[in-house]
C-alpha cells in the first residue's frame, strides 16, 4: 500500500553510501493542519533509496513537495535484544511551488533546543 503527504521541504541530506551495493538520503517534510483555528505542525523524517536519491538534487530546502511512499518495518535482534523500526521509503516526488501562506511554517532558531526529551 502506498500513501502521499505534502509538506514544506525542511531538510535535504546528502546521499550516504551505506554498503557496496545500497545508498539512502534522508530529507524531512513539514506539514501543517488547521483544526479548528488551532495549527498542528509536524516534521516527518522520510528516506529515498538507490535510484530515487539522485532525483532529489532538482529540489530545494522551501519549496512544497508531494511525496509518495511505502511503510516499511523490520525487526532486529542484537544480543538477545529485539528491536523494531518503522522507515516512510519515498519513491515519487513532485514539486508543489512555494508556500502560498509563508507564516503558516515557522521556522526553528538556530541552536534553541525545544525537544522534549
Amino acid at each position: 500500500m502506498s500513501y502521499e503527504i505534502e509538506g514544506l521541504l525542511k531538510v535535504l541530506d546528502n546521499t550516504v553510501q551505506v554498503s557496496d551495493e545500497f545508498k539512502k538520503r534522508e530529507f524531512v517534510i513539514e506539514k501543517s493542519e488547521d483544526n479548528n483555528g488551532q495549527v498542528w505542525v509536524d516534521t516527518i523524517k522520510f528516506q529515498a533509496v538507490q535510484a530515487k536519491c539522485e532525483v532529489l538534487d532538482s529540489f530545494g530546502i522551501g519549496e512544497m513537495i508531494k511525496v509518495s511512499f511505502n511503510i516499511k518495518g523490520n525487526k532486529w535482534e542484537k544480543d538477545g535484544k529485539i528491536s523494531y523500526f518503522n522507515n516512510l521509503d519515498a519513491w515519487k516526488f513532485e514539486k508543489l511551488g512555494v508556500p502560498t501562506e509563508p507564516d503558516k511554517f515557522t521556522p526553528v532558531a538556530e541552536g534553541k533546543d525545544d525537544l522534549p526529551f
